[in-house]
């Protein structure tokens, strides 16, 4: 009898992470695609999540050898204010579809946790154009920031991206706090500053712009003093937001997880003694896996009927088709 198996997914700015395979083993098989999942005046659209899902889902569990997909579990990045579609439309399409049982739809900040630390106590800070710490006790959860770079994402990529520019435009008229290293950076990477205005308003991914001059900012921050003093202030507001979320009480855990902190020790110092001296009853640990990951693993402990994690219908939904139940 062919084992029922569980498909995994984590929707992002990127596009699709997918996997599919049987609980008890490792993914046996793992497609990514390339569209971002649109939204629209609902929020995220099942209806393109589903376009793309599903040829990918039949190819994967045929290439697996699983029979039916017995669970799912989505991680959407923007689940937790644009997830009204997803919640009331995707579990009956993905039983329609693929006869799938049972649904877990979650924020990506959740897949982000659960992938670094699994189900215990503890926080994670997830790093890359934006920034969010998701933190929990096992009996509900917490985030802090994530508001996007117009309003938020504190220390992220965007944010030291724009600091470095700022820095770059103070040298540039000659303001205090400028830096000239930052300043020739800038104009390697953009050109003259004077257009930086016009090459960066208008655009609707000036965010992703913002952080590609993060990496700068680090390359500076040996030798430049403005571009040091800029990623420990981003490590000042990382470490704001974990303390925001960290369980007060035991001995929770902390984990990094996100591509800003590939830019190394420059940034990966200050935010540990930051750390350290913010959360003392803490314990700093690296990230075990990334938000597949943490699908992969909310799938497994579905499946087990065991899953420790608590619900919360913009973190983490769980819906089971009509008499089976549903939380």
């Amino acid at each position: 009898m062919t084992p029922a198996g569980y498909l995994a997914v984590d929707s992002g700015g990127s596009g699709l992470r997918v996997a599919v395979g049987v609980p008890g083993r490792e993914p046996s098989a793992r497609r990514e695609t390339r569209d971002p999942v649109r939204t629209n005046a609902r929020g995220i659209d099942p209806a393109h999540l589903m376009d793309q899902l599903v040829p990918v889902a039949r190819a994967l569990a045929a290439e697996a050898g699983v029979g039916e997909l017995g669970t799912a579990v989505v991680g959407a990045a923007g689940f937790a204010t644009l997830g009204d579609a997803l919640r009331a439309e995707l579990p009956g399409a993905l039983a329609r579809e693929l006869g799938v049982r049972t649904v877990a739809l979650a924020a990506d900040a959740v897949t982000a946790y659960v992938g670094a630390l699994g189900p215990r106590p503890g926080a994670v800070l997830a790093a890359g154009t934006g920034l969010i710490a998701v933190g929990t006790d096992l009996t509900g959860w917490r985030r802090a920031d994530g508001w996007g770079h117009l309003l938020g994402d504190c220390g992220s990529g965007a944010w030291i991206g724009r600091a470095g520019l700022e820095a770059a435009l103070r040298a540039h008229d000659g303001r205090a706090g400028g830096s000239a290293p930052l300043l020739a950076g800038a104009e390697e990477q953009f050109g003259p500053v004077r257009g930086l205005p016009g090459l960066l308003y208008p655009r609707t991914d000036r965010a992703a712009v913002l952080a590609s001059f993060a990496p700068r900012v680090a390359a500076c921050a040996a030798q430049d003093p403005v571009a040091a003093d800029i990623l420990r202030a981003a490590a000042r507001h990382m470490a704001d937001s974990a303390a925001a979320v960290c369980p007060a009480d035991g001995t929770p855990e902390v984990a990094l997880t996100g591509g800003l902190f590939k830019m190394g020790d420059q940034l990966l110092t200050p935010l540990r003694e930051e750390l350290a001296r913010r959360l003392p009853h803490a314990r700093q640990v690296p990230a075990e896996g990334d938000p597949l990951h943490g699908s992969v693993r909310i799938a497994t402990d579905l499946a087990a009927g065991r899953l420790a994690l608590p619900g919360d219908r913009a973190m983490l939904y769980v819906r089971r088709t009509p008499g089976v139940g549903a939380t």
